[in-house]
């Protein structure tokens, strides 16, 4: 028997957020970080980003336990639709499609419990609303315009590799040891380092949905705001460089526990042999390109997900060792900073 082809995804479109506190949800995400609300109910808030055309980035839904129900995906034609409920059939995993969307302003879309326990939504038809990229007037210092990827929690990071990469996603970085022991892996349909990233550990969760900036000076006016607000509590980790995609980044923590992160200046990814980074799990930069500690709570907590039913899905222990397991220091290994700096990465399968 033939496999199915895969859907032909085009990019991380909107995660939907359950939250227990829908007003303090929408507090932190509205008037602090400047999400824009398209819509809104009782009980959900459907937020975007300033570039964004389609009708949302972010959906916060209340509910009874913090978690993540949908990590969705915008795919390139109504087929693929199709495509994507009979690829996951084939598969063996569990699927439901609704004509007229889970969540306002989808339409026709398709929910699976993907292989490795998370709920992925595949989707096309969508509702266009107003991109506010001109709308200068309502920029603010810190001002968050696109929604840039996912990273999921997973303790079988090369079984998720192999998983996406024939569902279409193309690896552009990773962290390995010289053992053949795999990390985390950072893979794209868009154009830039990543649309997802797998993240080895207990899971499956949500370790965080990130949004971009334009520049790096707008990660810095969100770090003032936060001072000024007296919330400098909420952040967990950075302002920093990341050695992996080169990006700049800030990770804060909403009400919820529910980790952000604001994200800019990674590169471009498009050609067909983009080369893979690969990183050495012990180089002190791969997480922190100045060196910085990297704190255990990175590295331990994120966000349950939920099944199609809404219930949590069970955690999954991580038998390989992760990098909290072999970190010591400042976050563990400091060669680079004896003079080794050319182990700290190789390009493609030099490792």
């Amino acid at each position: 028997m033939t496999n199915p082809t895969p859907p032909d995804i085009v990019r991380c479109a909107y995660l939907e957020l359950v939250v227990t506190d829908l007003a303090a949800s929408r507090r932190f995400y509205v008037d602090v970080l400047g999400l824009t609300v398209t819509a809104e109910d009782d009980t959900h808030v459907y937020l975007r980003t300033l570039e964004e055309f389609i009708h949302h980035n972010l959906v916060l839904r209340q509910g009874p336990v913090a978690a993540a129900a949908a990590l969705a995906f915008r795919v390139r034609t109504p087929e693929d639709v199709d495509r994507a409920e009979e690829y996951f059939t084939a598969l063996g995993c569990r699927t439901e499609r609704r004509q007229e969307g889970f969540v306002r302003g989808i339409g026709d879309a398709v929910r699976v419990v993907d292989p490795l326990g998370f709920p992925y939504e595949f989707f096309h038809h969508v509702e266009h609303v107003d991109r506010l990229a001109w709308r200068y007037d309502l920029y603010t210092p810190g001002a968050l315009v696109r929604l840039d990827h996912f990273n999921q929690v997973t303790p079988d990071v090369p079984r998720g590799r192999d998983y996406l990469e024939g569902l279409g996603f193309r690896v552009t970085e990773d962290i390995r040891d010289a053992d053949g022991v795999t990390y985390a892996a950072w893979l794209h349909r868009k154009d830039t380092v990543h649309d997802t990233a797998l993240t080895g550990g207990d899971g499956p969760r949500l370790h965080h949905i990130a949004f971009s900036t334009h520049e790096k000076h707008n990660i810095i006016a969100i770090c003032d705001m936060l001072g000024a607000l007296r919330m400098s509590d909420v952040i967990e980790r950075g302002p920093g460089r990341h050695g992996v995609s080169n990006a700049f980044y800030l990770y804060i923590r909403d009400p919820d526990g529910h980790r952000v992160e604001i994200y800019t200046q990674d590169y471009y990814t498009g050609d067909p042999d983009n080369p893979v980074v690969t990183w050495d799990v012990h180089d002190n930069q791969r997480r922190d390109w100045w060196g910085n500690p990297v704190v255990p709570s990175w590295y331990t907590e994120a966000s349950p997900v939920l099944d199609l039913d809404g219930n949590p899905q069970p955690v999954a222990h991580r038998d390989e060792p992760s990098e909290l397991a072999v970190t010591i220091g400042a976050d563990g290994f400091s060669y680079t900073r004896e003079g080794d700096a050319e182990k700290g990465f190789k390009l493609g399968s030099q490792l």
